[in-house]
């Protein structure tokens, strides 16, 4: 084979930033992301976007060099995607902080609602199942961090976790502080709404762990290219026959239980911001999908069957 020379420019200003002499036609870009981080060891790869043209998308580290449209001299083009952080610390990071927040308000601490014996604790029973239901949902986020998720990605950029706690976070104590408060009123149809609820919940939450697991029994082998989902034996898994990202659907089926078992406007708007980010979510993967896949299902919508 014929050695080629990798030029790589900056994205942005077109200025040459390395040069890369007497590479393997069949190295993989992966493999030139290492060798640029020799040259610049503060690049690491995981902050390194590689183009072919500098408004195109990323090349996935798996391409091989003498597969793509250049020449004995190849041109790339480098963005420096920022400090990363891996995506298990993020989860982790994101989903523990809720957990811990909502007890602040449902222990009843004494600098959130006062020192009157009164707020001290709740004549409700619909709070204690609510902190339960809550708990439930971010312990299940956290083992499916660390137990079951598998990553196409290794990492997100660091400024993103910011925005993202400040989300996740302040959304829990704002749900929390309400839910929680001495002036907090039960669901108008008592027990009945609450026990219709509950069920909703636990369905929705085994739905959701069920799609997860199906999701990442697709990576099994440590495959990190995208592959069409299929409904298995389990059916919960079904609903990959209408839709192309069920554990969404049932991740808003969870919050809209919740809404209904607690009444509470708060949690009502977070359902609705949840369903809208959701929402645009499943229709970049639906898109993915199609794009990828000439025989991708056709009857399948994003995120709810038959409608969206």
């Amino acid at each position: 084979f014929v050695s080629s020379q990798v030029e790589i420019l900056d994205w942005e200003t077109k200025k040459q930033l390395c040069f890369l002499d007497k590479v393997e036609p069949n190295a993989t870009i992966r493999e030139i992301r290492l060798m640029f981080h020799k040259l610049y060891p503060r690049w690491y790869p995981a902050r390194q976007s590689i183009k072919l043209d500098p408004k195109g998308k990323s090349l996935r580290d798996e391409e091989i060099l003498q597969h793509l449209p250049v020449g004995t001299t190849a041109t790339l083009y480098l963005k420096d995607l920022g400090p990363q952080i891996g995506w298990t610390t993020v989860f982790l990071i994101e989903y523990t902080g809720p957990l811990f927040i909502y007890f602040l308000f449902y222990f009843r601490m004494t600098f959130v609602y006062g020192l009157d014996e009164r707020f001290t604790s709740s004549p409700h029973p619909v709070v204690n199942l609510a902190c339960i239901c809550h708990s439930f949902h971010y312990i299940k986020r956290l083992i499916e961090t660390v137990f079951v998720h598998r990553f196409s990605r290794g990492t997100m950029p660091l400024r993103n976790i910011v925005k993202n706690c400040l989300y996740y976070w302040g959304f829990a104590a704002w749900l929390a502080y309400y839910i929680n408060h001495p002036l907090y009123t039960p669901p108008s149809y008592g027990k009945k709404q609450i026990n219709f609820a509950v069920i909703m919940f636990l369905l929705c939450e085994a739905g959701n762990f069920s799609i997860h697991v199906a999701l990442s029994d697709l990576r099994r082998n440590g495959s990190k290219t995208c592959k069409i989902p299929y409904p298995t034996k389990n059916p919960f898994t079904w609903l990959f026959y209408f839709v192309s990202c069920p554990n969404y659907t049932y991740e808003v089926g969870t919050w809209i239980s919740f809404t209904i078992m607690t009444q509470c406007v708060p949690v009502g708007l977070f359902t609705f911001l949840c369903f809208i980010q959701m929402t645009i979510w499943a229709k970049d993967k639906h898109c993915t999908y199609l794009r990828e896949f000439k025989d991708y299902p056709s009857h399948r919508m994003p995120i709810i069957p038959f409608l969206l």
